[in-house]
């Protein structure tokens, strides 16, 4: 795929990619305009396919249509004739059966499960659509099994639960766990999603929620970098954090890890500081990082704030709010498709540093920045479990992918592949460090 960029007025950019699909028909141009200088980020997508203009939106239905999905499953052998028949199914399958039933970690050399993994949901919080149900999350699914293949070669698989009872998601995971390496936890809501993970994580296997975790180490090695650029230390930082669901939670304990609990964290949601409220995650949260425990609403926490996240919704951030904080801010607004507030306004306001989840922006927060090289990582040392160190690892590994980071890149491009073998060998050095690996089988 080449892309080639062609700036004209002020007010927009056009890229042209220039793409073919492989046993499709080719996809000759993409023509995208996205309008900046306006209340709303307008934005227009425009395929022209076999003399059509579609839009992204048709374009996937169009695809997903044709090949029936996006994934299937091929085998590693040939079945040419019927030595290979007798080879591969019966009866010689049930010499390896029988290895396998002497001794049960005999699993992990004669079959595949050493490199599946399962990305498992209940389509309660799928991407910004909410609770769209276990059919419509199957195609989400899918695509994050493509993501596992393209970027860290695991054999990826989508489950979508008929259910949003946590101690039934809980139960048929453990139940599944034999069939897999690890399990990709994958858009369940808040705050069903801490325990359903908690709760898993004594199956023998590395099991993590990626909204969470994922999204937590990708903003981690951005913040790294974002305070080398801007002189700013992060242990010594006051930070808001906005939205207070799975990302945001995730995000709150890991800089709070990292820095040892040194920085000032602030949790904030639609009610205000957390530590006004008096529910039970929120007080876990408000225990775990607010060290003052202080109480107010956005624009108090603001005051003099060195870093703004947002997991939230659009607009949060007002300009007027950025010019209370403290001098060359840090703003990861990542609120999708449209931000806490535009990367421009947050500039004009005195923000140093921007970082959103859009591809057509600077410093995009993506996670496949890192979930595919922390479970690489884990199935190559052969983890029982993904743990916090091991996370601080593969931020640190990110962050250390930009060599020389700048105030428009304070991370990788998420399509570099390299990325992906870069964290999964920081995380398997972790996990041996720990001795969380499986036994080898004698």
């Amino acid at each position: 795929m080449t892309f080639k960029y062609q700036y004209q007025h002020k007010l927009f950019y056009k890229i042209v990619i220039l793409a073919e699909q492989s046993g499709l028909e080719s996809f000759p141009t993409i023509r995208r305009i996205d309008l900046y200088n306006k209340p709303q980020c307008h934005t227009i997508i425009m395929f022209n396919l076999k003399g059509a203009t579609m839009s992204f939106d048709e374009a996937s239905l169009k695809v997903h249509r044709e090949l029936s999905g996006k994934i299937s499953i091929l085998p590693k052998v040939k079945i040419n004739d019927i030595k290979d028949l007798a080879t591969f199914y019966t009866p010689g399958i049930a010499a390896v059966s029988k290895k396998i039933a002497e001794k049960t970690c005999n699993v992990w050399k004669y079959t595949s499960r050493s490199n599946l993994v399962a990305v498992i949901s209940d389509g309660s919080a799928v991407l910004g659509l909410g609770n769209i149900g276990p059919e419509a999350a199957h195609p989400v699914m899918a695509g994050k099994a493509v993501l596992f293949k393209e970027f860290a070669n695991i054999d990826a698989f989508p489950i979508c639960l008929d259910t949003q009872d946590p101690q039934k998601i809980i139960e048929t995971c453990k139940i599944l766990a034999p069939s897999f390496a690890g399990i990709n936890l994958e858009d369940i809501s808040a705050p069903r999603c801490f325990e359903i993970e908690r709760e898993l994580q004594d199956i023998k296997i590395p099991v993590m929620h990626d909204d969470q975790h994922g999204t937590a180490v990708v903003v981690l090695a951005g913040l790294i970098n974002a305070t080398k650029v801007t002189g700013k230390n992060l242990s010594k930082s006051k930070i808001v954090i906005v939205g207070v669901g799975a990302a945001g939670t995730a995000i709150a304990h890991m800089v709070n890890d990292f820095t040892k609990g040194k920085a000032e964290i602030i949790a904030v949601n639609r009610q205000g500081m957390v530590c006004n409220i008096n529910d039970l995650e929120n007080r876990k949260i408000c225990e775990a990082v607010n060290k003052n425990k202080i109480s107010g609403k956005l624009e108090d926490a603001l005051l003099g704030a060195d870093i703004f996240i947002g997991v939230s919704a659009a607009g949060v951030l007002k300009k007027s709010l950025v010019s209370k904080m403290a001098p060359n801010p840090i703003i990861f607004a990542m609120a999708n498709p449209v931000p806490e507030i535009m990367p421009n306004e947050a500039k004009e306001a005195g923000a140093m540093i921007v970082a959103t989840g859009r591809s057509d922006f600077a410093n995009q927060v993506n996670n496949v920045l890192a979930f595919p090289g922390i479970f690489r990582g884990a199935l190559d040392a052969k983890a029982t479990k993904i743990s916090k160190e091991m996370l601080l690892a593969a931020a640190h590994a990110l962050a250390n992918c930009v060599k020389n980071p700048t105030k428009e890149k304070i991370l990788p491009n998420p399509l570099d592949k390299s990325v992906a073998l870069t964290i999964a060998e920081a995380v398997k050095k972790e996990a041996i460090k720990q001795k969380i690996a499986r036994e080898a089988c004698r």
